[in-house]
Formats: C-alpha cells, sequence, structure tokens
C-alpha cells in the first residue's frame, strides 16, 4: 500500500508522488507572532510534524519550511496597543511559541524563514505580476492583485468569482475592481515598519509572504503545502493566484489542511472568553499528554478540548506508559504490527487507527518483538513512549516503605496496612511484588 493524502485541490485522496526523488518539499504555514501561542497553533504543529515525520519513516528525504511572520497587520496593531516596539514585540511571541513547541516534541524546521528576511524577493514578485498586468495601484493605499485577470480563482476552494461578488459586501468607498482583490504592497503610514520600493515605502501584504518565501527556498511546484482550514480562502486561495500568475508554473501538489479547534464544542475565540493557550494547559497536563490528545482525532476532523476530553487523554497516556514500562525487551521487532501501523498512516495519516494498532500490540499476549515495534511507531508519535524518569523517593518515604516490608514479611497484616495507609496519606501508592515492593507516586 502506498501513503494517500486528501487533497484540498481536488477534494479526493491521492497517491502521495513527490516530484523529486531527491527530496520532499513542503512548505507549511507558520505562525504570526502577535501572541503566545494558543490551541489552534498546538493542533496545527502537532498534525504536520506528524506528517512531516512519517514521511522521514518511508525514507524520503524532506525539507520542511515553515514560517514566521513577523511583518503584518496583527502584530502591528497589539505592539501600537501594548505600547512596545514591533521588533521587540514579535521576538518575544517568537520565543513562546518556539519554547511551547519544542516541549510537545515539535520537530524544528529545516528552515524557518522570517517574513521581513524575504522583502527583496516579495518585492521583485510584485513587479513580475505588474510587468504581466496582474495589478493596479489604488493612491494612498497600495497596490493590489486583480483577481478577475486570473483564470482559475477560486479553485482551492471551489468558489467562482461571480459568486463571490454576489456574496460580497462592499463600501461605498471601496475602490477595489473586484471585492476579493487582495493587496500585495502596502503603502506605508504612521508607526510602521516600511521599506523602499518602486511604488514608495510601505510593507508587503500577508499573501505575498509565503509565495516568496516558498518559491525562494523550495522552487516550484511544492509538493505539500500545509495550514489550517480557515486558510484555505482567502490567504491559500490567493498565493496560488499570485505565485502561478508571477512564476508562471504550478504552485502546489497536495494541498493538506487540518481540522479547526472548539474548546467545550464551541469555536474558540478571545471575543467568546474561551481562547486556550497553551500555556494554559500545560499549568494542568503534561507536554505528551496534548500531543497524545490531538493524535487520538484525525488531522481533518474538528477537535474539541474539553475538560473530559482532556482527563481521558491523561489516563490513557499513563496507562499506556505503565503497561509499556512493565515489557520485557526480547531484542526482536514485530513486523506484522509495523504493517498494520503502516497501513493506518498511509491512509490519509490516520492517527487514531495507528493509536489502535498500537494498543492492540499491547494487549496481545502471544506477541513477540513489542519494544522495537512501539520504538519505531514513535519515530512518528513522538511521544516518548520509551522515556522514563527515574522515581527519586524522599528518605522518609523510604524508610517508611522498607519497615512496611518488614511487618509485612513478618505477616503483621494489622502493620503493615497501618503503613500502606500513612504512605497513601503522603502521596505515595505501594505495590507488593514478588522481590519486594514498587512506590509510585499519586497525582
Amino acid at each position: 500500500m502506498a501513503l494517500k493524502l486528501y487533497n484540498t485541490l481536488t477534494r479526493k485522496k491521492e497517491i502521495f508522488k513527490p516530484s523529486s526523488k531527491e527530496e520532499v518539499k513542503f512548505y507549511s504555514c507558520g505562525p504570526t507572532v502577535n501572541g503566545i501561542p494558543h490551541l489552534g497553533h498546538a493542533r496545527q504543529q502537532i498534525s504536520f510534524d506528524v506528517l512531516r515525520k512519517y514521511l522521514e519513516f518511508l525514507g524520503y528525504n524532506v525539507k520542511f519550511v515553515s514560517n514566521i511572520t513577523d511583518i503584518e497587520d496583527k502584530i502591528i496593531k497589539a505592539a501600537n496597543e501594548a505600547g512596545v516596539d514591533i521588533k521587540e514585540f514579535s521576538e518575544k511571541n517568537l520565543r513562546f511559541h518556539l519554547e511551547d513547541y519544542a516541549k510537545l516534541n515539535v520537530k524544528k524546521p529545516t528552515i524557518q524563514p522570517r517574513a521581513t528576511e524575504y522583502i527583496k524577493e516579495m518585492i521583485e514578485l510584485v513587479e513580475k505580476l505588474e510587468e504581466k498586468g496582474y495589478t493596479y495601484v489604488i493612491d494612498g493605499d497600495g497596490v493590489y492583485f486583480d483577481i478577475s485577470k486570473f483564470k482559475n480563482y477560486g479553485k482551492l476552494s471551489h468558489q467562482k468569482i461571480k459568486d463571490l461578488k454576489a456574496g460580497a459586501r462592499v463600501k461605498s468607498n471601496d475602490l477595489k475592481k473586484n471585492p476579493q482583490d487582495f493587496v500585495l504592497w502596502k503603502f506605508s503610514k504612521l508607526n510602521e515598519p516600511l521599506w523602499e520600493s518602486k511604488w514608495g515605502k510601505g510593507r508587503p501584504g500577508w499573501h505575498i509572504e509565503c509565495s516568496a518565501m516558498s518559491a525562494n527556498i523550495l522552487g516550484l511546484p511544492l509538493d505539500i503545502h500545509s495550514g489550517g482550514n480557515d486558510l484555505i480562502f482567502p490567504h491559500h486561495e490567493d498565493e496560488i493566484a499570485q505565485s502561478e500568475a508571477g512564476y508562471g508554473k504550478k504552485f502546489v501538489n497536495y494541498w493538506v489542511h487540518n481540522g479547526m479547534v472548539n474548546v467545550d464544542s464551541v469555536k474558540m475565540s478571545k471575543s467568546l472568553g474561551n481562547f486556550k493557550t497553551i500555556r494554559d494547559l500545560f499549568k494542568e497536563y503534561e507536554p505528551m499528554v496534548i500531543r497524545y490528545f490531538v493524535l487520538s482525532t484525525h488531522y481533518r476532523k474538528p477537535v474539541d478540548f474539553s475538560k473530559q476530553s482532556l482527563e481521558d487523554a491523561k489516563n490513557s497516556y499513563e496507562r499506556l506508559k505503565n503497561i509499556i514500562k512493565e515489557l520485557q525487551d526480547d531484542k526482536k521487532k514485530n513486523s506484522g504490527y509495523i504493517e498494520e501501523f503502516k497501513k493506518a498512516m498511509d491512509d490519509d495519516i490516520n492517527t487514531p487507527n495507528a493509536l489502535a494498532v498500537l494498543w492492540k500490540l499491547l494487549r496481545d499476549k502471544d506477541a513477540k518483538g513489542k519494544i522495537k515495534a512501539i520504538e519505531e511507531m514513535d519515530r512518528v508519535f513522538s511521544l516518548d513512549l520509551l522515556k522514563f524518569e527515574e522515581l527519586k523517593i524522599p528518605k522518609e518515604i523510604k524508610k517508611i516503605a522498607d519497615e512496611r516490608e518488614n511487618f509485612r514479611r513478618e505477616k503483621n497484616w494489622k502493620k503493615s496496612d497501618e503503613l500502606r495507609d500513612v504512605l497513601k496519606e503522603r502521596g505515595w501508592s505501594v505495590k507488593d511484588v514478588k522481590e519486594g515492593y514498587e512506590l509510585e507516586k499519586v497525582k
């Protein structure tokens, strides 16, 4: 069986065939650093980290590029409201993003460009579009892309230009030729970063950033372009238009999008007051519990963060680790279960089914080579399944446990049970085994 990915462009699963045997060109829309990372970032980062790692698992050399948007309307607005320097503001937020992603075991991109590092290439792309007749200027505003000039505008979101026009609310003072025309270069305003260009001082529009960075770093066509499904329109639609119009080549072969995040069955938003950051979760849950929770839902489906669902994930993950901890390594590898794992992952990165294969392996009393198979699967899951922290037992707890063990050997069950209760009150559970006892911290 071969890897199949659901392609948003064609609305069907397609066998993945990279354009080159040498490497997979994978571009993923990175964060706009206008604040600290939230649950939507966690979901997206983990989802495409798994896709990247599975491609590597299959033997592909993956060049994974994920940008940092460090200049954009939201950043400028938030920095100005906070009364801080825009660069200082974005750098601080970027640090939070990178720290939180690392805790979630998200692998660093091969290249992580910042938008401000590619202004020259963005200007060059706008110039190409101008030369080919795709642009027009609105005085005092900026350089715009005329979507009516691009034949297949709407092909990703499967919308027609005439329908977009009919459904748009156009302000009476809107000088755009079409409601969905988008800005390529914004003329400078007070208290905003600016760069020199042939049209005057200004800064790039948001959509042009990803097009210029991906094409210049990876070359076209990209094999995979990913992002949240809220980016399908207009962001990714606009990327296709300006990239294919400007560079004269197909932009992307496979468009892959993850589903949205809800909190207690309601779409997460600051206005509703249910906005959750990754750091909010870290206060209550281990990072791997969050990762396990995300992998428990297929990446294309909406995911609902709730107290109950996270508690369920926590219990499942801890049970998983406890079972694995008891396994003996027989130095073999269970190839049969690895093939089942691959079958699940080949079906559009079906991580819930892949986790079910892992659980099936653990419950199979006759299966051999479990440890090696788990090690292979965790190259993709990245759940630290075989990583165990050495338990630090305080001296006084050890002393009570040893004393209890002596009473148990003397068959003084009354004293033994009393000391078990003392340990429990102090947050420790004791398990009697053939060699003596085992202590576990009660969470």
